[in-house]
């Protein structure tokens, strides 16, 4: 396990906004970090009869007359280009501070009621195998009444799924974008079970780890997972309250058979901060138990160092008495005082050894 630094958790938790500083609402502005080289456009307009899909190299190319009737899913990866969110925008009709919150990468899920759209924020977690950590992605969708956009930082996501479903004709394109919307949103909570198992598992083995040997190495991981599962649950916490939004809130948008199903990815939301609260409990038992591991390992070491110290006390004192050079002793001139004297040392360890053995302190 590759070990996270406080300084790049904080980059995780906290994306740096010194260049937003000052600036007039409105100002398109990244906010996060620049992932991929390049900004890429894939479009992909359906209705129950048929699909077509397009790599979009001008903006302008989004809108297409042949497209009027059909629902469009344009998506976006990479998002440190503001004058391409700025043409979009323009191009669909997006208010310059919904451009500006796309570009910053900090926000908290949300959801942002407009006249002829809505404004929907989430977080898309992937789980590094290599350094078992989050990785946060800001995942924007613009949903209109004939279309979804998509603003992702990098390219890769966990929309495979969806993307499939729409090619092979099912129920999805039968509906609007409000339910694509649905699809995409159910696949990020989807994936956040996927999560909780891998961390499940992980912290699973670190228990037994734990009990089989209370080293400063499970310690570091204790603290790395619970760090994990905080991050965890500042994603997760405000998206029920934006599932909550849209499946409850009256708007033009999203119709009633969708809401349905949004009710049905908050009740997904509540078992997930159930399962994330569970695991930080499981964290904390871990750390006192890891904690009172080593208070008892400590109190063995210090009983038994106890122990020795008392047992040679005594014989120390004696060993004393007798190195002192004074001139007249009887001892010194008798010739068995030498075995007299380890005689009595013996016996009073000894002596002391069954008298800490019939207390069972040992």
């Amino acid at each position: 396990m590759v070990k996270t630094t406080p300084g790049q958790l904080r980059a995780r938790l906290i994306k740096k906004r010194g260049k937003k500083v000052g600036a007039a609402p409105g100002t398109l502005v990244h906010i996060g970090d620049v992932s991929s080289p390049d900004t890429a456009i894939h479009g992909i307009h359906y209705d129950p009869n048929g699909i077509y899909e397009q790599k979009i190299d001008r903006i302008r190319d989004c809108q297409n007359p042949d497209y009027d009737n059909l629902t469009s899913w344009i998506n976006i990866d990479g998002l440190h280009k503001p004058e391409v969110i700025r043409e979009l925008g323009d191009l669909y009709g997006i208010h310059p501070l919904v451009q500006e919150d796309i570009l910053n990468t900090d926000h908290r899920p949300k959801v942002e009621i407009h006249d002829d759209h809505l404004y929907v924020v989430i977080k898309m977690l992937q789980f590094d195998e290599q350094s078992e950590s989050l990785q946060s992605e800001q995942v924007s969708l613009i949903i209109g009444e004939h279309y979804l956009l998509s603003f992702q930082e990098k390219p890769g996501d966990v929309f495979n799924g969806v993307r499939e479903r729409v090619r092979t004709g099912r129920k999805i394109r039968q509906l609007g974008p409000d339910y694509l919307a649905y699809a995409l949103i159910d696949a990020v909570v989807d994936n956040y079970f996927l999560l909780l198992e891998k961390f499940g598992d992980a912290i699973e083995d670190l228990e037994q780890q734990l009990l089989d040997n209370p080293r400063k190495l499970i310690l570091n991981k204790i603290h790395h997972f619970k760090r994990e599962m905080l991050l965890l649950r500042k994603v997760i916490w405000p998206l029920r309250e934006v599932l909550s939004s849209l499946s409850r809130d009256e708007n033009s948008i999203v119709t009633r058979e969708t809401r349905v199903h949004l009710r049905d990815v908050y009740d997904h939301s509540i078992h997930i901060i159930d399962n994330v609260e569970t695991l930080r409990d499981l964290l904390s038992g871990m750390l006192d138990l890891h904690m009172s591991s080593s208070n008892q390992r400590m109190n063995e070491i210090m009983k038994t160092l106890t122990l020795f110290a008392t047992i040679f006390m005594p014989l120390t004192f004696i060993a004393g008495v007798y190195g002192m050079n004074f001139e007249h002793m009887p001892e010194l001139s008798w010739s068995w005082g030498y075995p007299a004297t380890w005689l009595v040392m013996l016996s009073i360890a000894g002596g002391l050894l069954i008298y800490f053995k019939w207390r069972r302190w040992f």
